[in-house]
């Protein structure tokens, strides 16, 4: 239902900015984004903050815990890296847009805000993309590979959208898995595309 309603949103966009191009409400587009992306930030960082069974696990665990979200992180940078020579492209715009590991919603407003609109949208694309396959890829996983292989596809979602289905296709340890690494994963993004692309 929820990629539904994505696409749905999307789609409607791609609607109105086609019909009205000039309307008056899209000259506060930038604004409003930046204030919803404000908005999302505060809201995760509150749901860290009060999701006390992810610092426990980690206590647990220790430094070992966060060898599964560097694991996720390299190969999608590696992928995002290989994937953009296989097209002739940047390396470094490859990189970045696949830096947000499936966070679509903060990738294509972020990078946009840095003045690079066209990369942010392709951004966006390509996170969405990610966290529609993540649906058909987890279930897939975790009965051919395992439990914690399937937290991979997800990315950063694995502590939000995706968690749900991890929950459904795995064990417990494999929901706390999901809910540490996209926790990290998720704290990543902010600081790795502005690193990446040098601002």
């Amino acid at each position: 239902m929820l990629t539904i309603q994505i696409l749905i949103a999307l789609a409607l966009g791609l609607v109105c900015g086609k019909l009205y191009p000039t309307a008056p409400l899209w000259e506060s587009v930038d604004t409003i984004t930046l204030v919803a992306l404000y908005a999302l930030l505060f809201f995760i960082g509150i749901d860290l903050g009060r999701n006390r069974q992810i610092w426990q696990q980690i206590g647990t665990y220790g430094w070992r815990i966060l060898l599964l979200p560097c694991a996720i992180a390299a190969g999608t940078l590696a992928g995002g890296a290989l994937a953009g020579w296989l097209l002739a492209m940047p390396v470094r715009e490859a990189l970045v847009a696949s830096a947000a590991f499936g966070w679509y919603s903060l990738a294509g407003v972020m990078i946009s805000q840095m003045g690079h609109v066209e990369l942010g949208a392709l951004a966006f694309l390509v996170n969405l993309l990610r966290e529609l396959l993540a649906f058909v890829l987890i279930p897939l996983v975790a009965s051919h590979l395992g439990n914690i292989p399937a937290i991979a596809p997800g990315g950063a979602t694995t502590m939000d959208t995706t968690l749900p289905l991890i929950a459904e296709v795995t064990d417990s340890e494999g929901v706390v898995a999901a809910l540490i690494s996209g926790a990290v994963l998720s704290a990543l993004v902010p600081v790795l595309i502005p690193l990446l692309l040098g601002t």
